[in-house]
């Protein structure tokens, strides 16, 4: 791009006209592409590859700014940075997404049959599957695009299968009956993970279980009565007195009348309930496993849809679990075996895709065995080779891994990783990369037929190896050497053991085959981790505090808001709302914050484009090195501040303080550069100095003015790009290319920062009394001042051009600290008293019956805000932020109030 003028500079930013201008540009020109280069050190990201069904959310918008402000930082600061794309497949979420628009058509895909099914979510996928994509476009997202991967992508498909079967031939991959937790609608197993536990007021049902041969009970309680017809044991704690006789007996199990043993284990607890329980093994975990230590016979009474199968008596089956439930209580009432029934809250397992009630159910599934797993991917976490960031998230990683259970690792559905393993009539099985592959290990021709698993792999089957499979593996080439270990993954606290902990795993179980950067093996730890850095996102709630959802109606479209506030004041605003580890709490109408942080850049961008036009004319300036001549206080100290900003920047974001740099960016733009310096330098610009030196500063300032973009452009890059294509010729270059600035200590100078403090708290003590008093603009007024250190004397002497110009001061006069100024105003700057001579300046009465008339209204104002806070119906009550808002003007009237009796009281004494 070539230098502009400042007349195409707008008056207004308009975010609309720059955004899609630049984020073309930046594509076109390859400008996120990253490739193997030894001249450079790698930084690597891999998105959270978000599901093909997915928009934008908040969450998104929070996460993926996070990854791109750290991507566009690393880049400038000349690493080969490299942010992966990519999406998932979402199998459940996207089979159902397919069946609800087949269901509209009406037909399903048992009738379409699986291979023409699977074109159809090709074609949707197709057609849906990237909106995501584009909508992260908006954002201003800088990934390599080129890279963009999918993880049914052939490559990612083969990597999936050769992981599934170096498991499965480790004997780290196994088949077996387990209970698993079993969604009725979508006919599959889901992981733990997968279940999302809800408390639930139920009920809890007391049955009497009559004891063979005696006329004695065993008295149950259960929440899920209808399991009791799968029941095959009752069970006491070994050392519960109260009915160790009863162990070894036969209960009788009404309405069925099997006869199931007394057992004894220590499971049981012998405070739940009557202290006995009932043993169903084919439809509780807990009872699965108790039934294994005892031999207990697993009875089966559910269909795939959780209705009756004929393992029950004949009344009940074909009904609903849940009818079967209201039935079966009723008949149990009827035939005197229901003791009694209490309200009870317990947690119920719902599937975190479609809300069904999880049923325990007792089927054939594939499973990873993870402790081997898990212990080294433990370890690097305890070691510090991988850092969480907060850190408190390391003990819930420890506590997963060090309870983690095997992993159900098979869905039975249609759209996803199909199982590699085959089947020959004889019932043996292998796990084979082809059909051809599977006959060579079973030692079978090609007369006999193989039939391969139906079922698919659970979808985090793949994303656990998002951060080798995105690369290549197992192909051992140059990528995957260079940009793995990667660098920080940004991901939310949710997905810790669904997605973290197993990436862990298994970058570090399958990576140590491969070549390093330097081409020898990897061995050690820290080459071996799929990351260094994990940042756990906050999440986003309403100013409610309410978690965003779609039912509350209180998540607003991100892209409405690109909308109106522009992609860089979402991007900023939400930034700056989030502290490390803790929620944000987000409306749109905060993006205002944003916003007017980019029309404030945007004002000084064009007042000092307007006077360069005026000093120098059109010819481009250099703005590579920093011109040195004809400093002053205000160039020393804006070049001290400017460093000790890129410093503090620099650190913050090393250590993950993202709305840290944020604040930063903003304390030192907004505050430093355009309240004070750029109105320091107009006194330059507009005052007599030479043509030379005006350039000279005009330059310096525009200098200033492109580092601090360039510090700015991670957080907000469209604003930044379009000013500083305007500073000067670029010839092609972008600032998201341009050198990061370091913060050099040469130009820090704590003395420069105090000295221009201390004129900055003058100026602005005199502004106020300049207002309090109602001094009208037009008036120069004169200062005295009584400092408190011979410094101050000396600063007040060298800079009190700044202090006549900005504050309107015709003299400013050291006075000794035992004469007080007749009919005055005063205020007290760092120890300094600083006084406005009044006399000449205001109508003495006229003012004092304005200020008595303020006070009489402020102290009103006191009084019913007082009253407003006092009343309980009000306080306890009102929303919180409503109430606190009160409290706040309650402080700033009474604040008011009193300055104004000061005021009063001196011109009282005055008269």
């Amino acid at each position: 791009m070539t230098e502009q003028s400042h007349n195409d500079l707008s008056k207004i930013y308009n975010p609309l006209e720059v955004e899609d201008k630049w984020y073309a540009y930046w594509e076109s020109h390859r400008l996120f592409h990253a490739s193997v280069n030894k001249q450079r050190l790698p930084y690597t990201i891999v998105i959270p590859p978000p599901n093909i069904t997915g928009i934008l959310t908040m969450g998104h918008v929070l996460n993926n700014t996070i990854q791109d402000i750290l991507i566009r930082w690393k880049r400038m600061q000349g690493y080969e940075a490299c942010w992966i794309p990519g999406t998932d497949h979402a199998g459940i979420a996207t089979q159902n997404a397919v069946e609800k628009a087949l269901a509209r058509e009406g037909t399903n895909r048992h009738q379409l049959g699986r291979e023409e099914f699977l074109d159809r979510v090709w074609e949707w996928k197709k057609e849906y599957g990237n909106t995501i994509v584009r909508q992260l476009r908006k954002l201003g997202v800088s990934c390599d695009w080129e890279r963009e991967r999918f993880t049914m992508d052939q490559g990612l498909s083969e990597a999936v299968k050769e992981v599934f079967i170096r498991l499965f031939d480790k004997g780290l991959v196994y088949r077996g009956k387990y209970i698993v937790n079993w969604c009725p609608f979508h006919h599959t197993a889901l992981s733990d993970d997968e279940v999302d536990h809800l408390e639930t007021q139920g009920s809890l049902w007391h049955v009497r279980y009559p004891i063979e041969g005696t006329d004695q009970h065993a008295v149950v309680a259960t929440t899920r009565p209808e399991t009791m017809l799968g029941d095959t044991a009752v069970a006491v704690n070994p050392r519960d007195e109260r009915y160790k006789h009863l162990i070894g007996e036969t209960a009788i199990l009404p309405i069925v009348g099997r006869k199931i043993p007394i057992i004894a284990d220590d499971f049981v607890d012998s405070e739940f309930g009557t202290g006995m329980v009932k043993v169903t093994p084919a439809h509780d975990p807990n009872d699965f496993l108790m039934g294994q230590r005892h031999g207990l016979p697993q009875v089966n009474i559910f269909t795939e849809e959780a209705k009756l199968n004929d393992s029950v008596p004949p009344q009940y089956v074909g009904m609903d679990r849940f009818e079967c439930r209201k039935l079966l209580a009723k008949d149990l009432e009827e035939q005197g075996f229901l003791v009694k029934v209490e309200q009870h809250a317990h947690n119920v397992g719902r599937c975190y895709r479609c809300n069904t009630v999880v049923e325990p159910y007792l089927s054939d599934q594939w499973f990873v065995k993870m402790r081997p797993l898990a212990e080294p991917a433990l370890r690097v976490v305890q070691e510090g080779k991988i850092r969480f960031h907060p850190e408190r998230w390391t003990k819930v990683y420890e506590h997963w891994m060090t309870n983690i259970r095997d992993w159900c690792i098979s869905r039975q559905i249609w759209w996803g990783h199909r199982i590699p393993v085959y089947y020959a009539p004889d019932g043996s099985f292998v796990a084979a990369r082809n059909e051809q592959e599977a006959r060579q290990k079973l030692g079978i021709g090609g007369n006999v037929s193989l039939t391969q698993d139906e079922h698919v792999l659970d979808t985090w089957f793949s994303s656990w190896l998002w951060p080798f499979s995105i690369l290549g593996w197992p192909e051992n080439n140059e990528d995957l050497r260079y940009f793995n270990p990667t660098d920080t993954l940004v991901t939310g606290p949710d997905i810790i053991f669904f997605w973290v902990a197993r990436m862990v795993m298994a970058n570090l179980e399958f990576m140590r085959d491969m070549q390093g950067s330097d081409g020898s093996p990897r061995r050690k730890d820290e080459d071996l981790v799929p990351f260094r850095d994990v940042y756990f996102t906050s999440i986003i709630r309403d100013a409610q505090g309410r978690k965003m959802s779609k039912s509350l109606g209180n998540s607003p479209d991100p892209l409405d808001v690109i909308q109106e506030y522009g992609a860089d004041g979402l991007r900023f605003t939400v930034t700056y709302l989030a502290p490390l580890g803790q929620d944000v709490l987000f409306s749109a109408d905060k993006c205002e914050l944003g916003r007017n942080f980019a029309n404030k850049i945007w004002n000084a961008g064009r007042f000092l484009l307007m006077n360069r036009k005026e000093i120098t004319g059109s010819k481009p300036l250099d703005l590579e090195g920093l011109p040195e001549e004809h400093l002053d206080l205000a160039d020393r100290w804006i070049l001290s501040r400017l460093n000790h900003a890129a410093r503090d920047f620099n650190r913050a974001l090393s250590e993950f303080q993202i709305n840290e740099s944020n604040k930063i960016l903003y304390e030192f733009i907004w505050r430093d550069f355009c309240d004070w310096y750029v109105e320091l330098v107009k006194t330059r610009f507009y005052g007599d100095e030479s043509p030379e030196t005006k350039k000279t500063v005009l330059t310096r300032a525009l200098w200033i003015f492109d580092r601090a973009l360039r510090m700015l452009h991670p957080h907000m890059p469209f604003v930044t790009e379009e000013l500083w294509q305007h500073l000067t010729e670029r010839n092609g270059a972008s600032i998201m290319r341009a050198a990061f600035p370091a913060g050099e200590a040469k130009w820090i100078n704590e003395q420069t920062e105090s000295e221009m403090a201390f004129v900055q708290n003058v100026i602005n003590a005199v502004r106020n009394i300049r207002g309090e008093n109602n001094i009208p603009p037009s008036k120069e007024i004169r200062v005295y001042m009584k400092p408190a250190i011979a410094d101050q004397e000396a600063v007040a002497e060298q800079y009190q051009g700044y202090l006549r110009k900005l504050g309107r001061v015709e003299k400013i006069e050291v006075i000794p600290s035992d004469y007080k100024p007749r009919l005055s105003a005063s205020s007290i700057v760092d120890g300094a008293e600083i006084s406005v001579l009044l006399e000449g300046l205001i109508d003495i009465e006229a003012e004092k019956k304005r200020i008595e008339k303020e006070i009489v209204r402020l102290r009103q104002s006191v009084g019913s805000t007082t009253a407003k806070l006092s009343n309980p119906s009000f306080a306890d009550r009102a929303p919180k932020e409503i109430v606190a808002r009160e409290r706040e003007k309650l402080e700033n009237f009474k604040l008011s109030l009193q300055k104004l009796e000061t005021n009063l009281a001196a011109l009282v004494e005055a008269s």
